[in-house]
């Protein structure tokens, strides 16, 4: 099919972050036309004035409707733009010189109706930013289920860096109300529909997460949490392999326990874990100081989904009760 081109982005009170992304759009080296469409979620800080700015360089449509969270809003875009396939953009994005030349070219050679790609750290990132961008994105953690076409079940993009056809979109109805969570939803809704997903491991973008430690550990927390409900309801999609980092967390804390009665056998596994953790994080990082920030990232990441899927687990799946009754912080309201 001939690619008809539409970013959906969708902002809430980020009007710096999309000044950044919409300049980048600007040093895309292509030749392939595509549309920009923002979606303003009911921000109090609108970033009108910013995209106006550029409405001289690229095809730019600007909407502005009432909060109802990023899923809702990425289906509002999706519903005002003009192409026929879809690229779904976080604002906390910044795209490189080749990203839509990668995505244009893998789906040449290999037309999907839904696709994913991974994020990496610009060298401008702050050191926090980098070190929980290696715990998003390492194989040696959870991140790797993320951007990994090895990962534990058929690759599920993130709606940070994702595409999908104005088809497919339409026969899904797009994105639920759940949050985090609607883009893996979305996923294994097309894959019921006999749609197929892939990774476009080239179609990178720089993700610069506003973010800190406890702003993380919510995140991850809400990971944990909203996997048992996605089980729940797609029951075909369990893996044991979900279960990891809550039985790493548990058996962290049994071999801390172990060690004070002189069996430290369990409690040397995890220092080799980490010992490996942190020299591949001095490998791609080159700095020690964010190595070391990368090791409690981990520790963060594995301990907040952990307790999260456990929590959500017992409530969800065991207690039978309604996730949007139990977890209300989990669903927008339309």
């Amino acid at each position: 099919m001939q690619l008809e081109l539409s970013f959906i982005i969708p902002v809430y009170n980020r009007p710096q972050e999309i000044e950044e992304l919409l300049h980048s759009f600007t040093l895309l080296k292509t030749n392939v036309k595509y549309q920009v469409v923002i979606v303003e979620d009911g921000s109090t800080i609108p970033s009108k004035e910013v995209v106006s700015k550029y409405e001289d360089q690229l095809d730019i449509a600007y909407y502005f409707k009432s909060n109802s969270g990023p899923g809702d809003s990425r289906n509002f875009g999706m519903q005002k733009a003009t192409g026929n396939y879809f690229i779904i953009l976080d604002s906390d994005c910044i795209l490189p010189a080749n990203y839509l030349n990668a995505v244009v070219s893998s789906l040449e050679k290999e037309y999907v109706a839904c696709f994913g790609g991974p994020d990496a750290a610009d060298a401008s990132f702050s050191n926090l930013q980098k070190a929980i961008n290696f715990a998003m994105t390492s194989f040696i953690t959870t991140g790797g289920i993320r951007g990994n076409k090895n990962s534990v079940d058929k690759f599920q993009p993130r709606s940070f860096n994702m595409g999908i056809s104005k088809e497919a979109f339409l026969k899904t109805k797009g994105f639920g109300s759940i949050h985090p969570g609607e883009d893996p939803d979305l996923s294994i809704r097309l894959w019921k529909l006999g749609y197929t997903t892939k990774l476009i491991p080239e179609a990178y973008v720089y993700h610069k997460r506003r973010i800190s430690w406890s702003k993380f550990y919510k995140q991850v927390f809400k990971f944990g949490m909203v996997r048992p409900i996605l089980n729940t309801w797609h029951p075909q999609t369990k893996k044991i392999t979900y279960w990891f980092p809550s039985l790493f967390s548990l058996g962290f804390i049994l071999a801390v326990i172990l060690s004070f009665y002189h069996f430290k056998a369990l409690l040397f596994v995890y220092v080799l874990y980490f010992g490996l953790a942190f020299v591949l994080a001095i490998l791609k990082t080159k700095n020690i100081i964010i190595a070391i920030q990368a090791m409690l990232a981990i520790c963060i990441q594995f301990f907040g989904y952990g307790y999260g899927f456990i929590k959500s687990t017992i409530l969800v799946g065991l207690l039978n009760k309604k996730p949007e009754e139990q977890f209300p912080e989990l669903f927008f309201k339309k």
